[in-house]
């Protein structure tokens, strides 16, 4: 084993690692919440004792906890996957999920919708139907911004490829997508600037949540991540021949043109899907592929299901942990992930070493 090689991990190893460190988190998080475990566990292991606090202490562990460990699981899968897809897509250690707009469009697509619903309702209706998520209002609500932030990013990214001429040349894409992110995030302070009464909802989508993600919510993002990573390693192979360099792939007989605006469709999925449920949570996407890097050396079939896995782990630790930091108050999971980000990347220049790509 050579110097470089020293001290990976076996794919293999690495993979049975991820799923249990994840399992254990997924106990965790049912643990973690503003009511103590204590009573919870009380309750539900003395269900004939009293049967109304046993339903609650059920509900409260199987209809709100486990879905949103879940959820959070789901979605920090999906940046992940993505982080690794942009990072090979573009040859950039330092590209992320977010590149070709769609936070921003997703941004754009909620402060208009909640624009339009504050000048019909309020915004102490939007704020409580928010919080109620159990409530017609409330689910209405969520859906709007759901559908909302899905379509804005995926209309940014479309706008991206539009300006760019199509996906052929990845710096022009990259430099159409940092345009597009600055102007549709001018548009969106705009808006927040015309219609104040929905700049408090739009906190929580800006600062990134999973506190509303329920059932419904992770089954669509599990759906939307078993079609990604299916189709990320099936496009494996031409990220391995940009890889090399692009004169290398066109040697190799890879139709570049097909299989680049598959990547970028994928890509697209898969952000929107994550950022529609839960907001802008940053550095996932782009912390994730490195840390797989720094345990092993893998192709990139295994290196976007790894880093999925890792991105999956992150942001189920990170939920769990602003559940707990300052319980039985939360810190948004976006803030906390920001800041583990930045220091995780602080780290890694620290000595003159930059992050490499694979």
């Amino acid at each position: 084993m050579t110097g470089a090689h020293a001290g990976m991990a076996h794919p293999r190893l690495l993979h049975m690692g991820l799923l249990l460190a994840t399992a254990c988190f997924a106990v965790l998080g049912m643990c973690v919440g503003s009511t103590g475990l204590d009573n919870l566990a009380a309750a539900l292991l003395s269900p004939g004792h009293d049967a109304s606090a046993y339903a609650l202490a059920q509900q409260i562990v199987l209809d709100i906890r486990l879905p949103r460990t879940l959820g959070a699981w789901a979605a920090g899968a999906l940046l992940g996957l993505a982080g690794a897809m942009a990072q090979g897509l573009f040859r950039n250690p330092l590209a992320d999920p977010f590149l070709l707009g769609s936070a921003s469009g997703a941004s754009l697509g909620v402060a208009l919708a909640l624009a339009a619903m504050s000048s019909m309702s309020g915004s102490a209706y939007m704020l409580v139907s928010l919080s109620g998520g159990a409530s017609a209002g409330g689910w209405l609500l969520r859906l709007g911004l759901t559908g909302s932030a899905f379509l804005g990013a995926v209309l940014a990214v479309l706008l991206t490829i539009v300006l760019s001429r199509g996906v052929q040349h990845t710096m022009r894409l990259l430099l159409a997508g940092v345009v597009v992110g600055v102007v549709l995030g001018a548009l969106t302070q705009l808006v927040l600037l015309m219609w104040p009464d929905s700049l408090q909802t739009m906190q929580a989508f800006l600062l990134g949540s999973t506190s509303f993600v329920g059932w419904a919510s992770f089954g669509l993002m599990a759906v939307v991540w078993l079609v990604c990573a299916a189709l990320a390693v099936m496009l494996a192979k031409v990220l391995d021949g940009l890889s090399l360099g692009e004169s290398t792939a066109v040697s190799l007989g890879l139709p570049l043109r097909s299989m680049r605006a598959a990547l970028v469709a994928v890509l697209a999925l898969a952000t929107a899907a994550a950022v529609a449920q839960t907001g802008l949570i940053a550095f996932v996407g782009l912390a994730a592929p490195h840390l797989v890097r720094s345990m092993a050396r893998v192709k990139h079939a295994q290196l976007m299901l790894l880093s999925s896995l890792v991105g999956g782990l992150l942001l189920m630790a990170a939920d769990t942990a602003a559940r707990w930091l300052v319980a039985p108050q939360e810190l948004p999971v976006g803030v906390l992930t920001a800041v583990l980000g930045g220091g995780y990347l602080l780290w890694l220049m620290r000595g003159n070493s930059a992050p490499t790509q694979a």
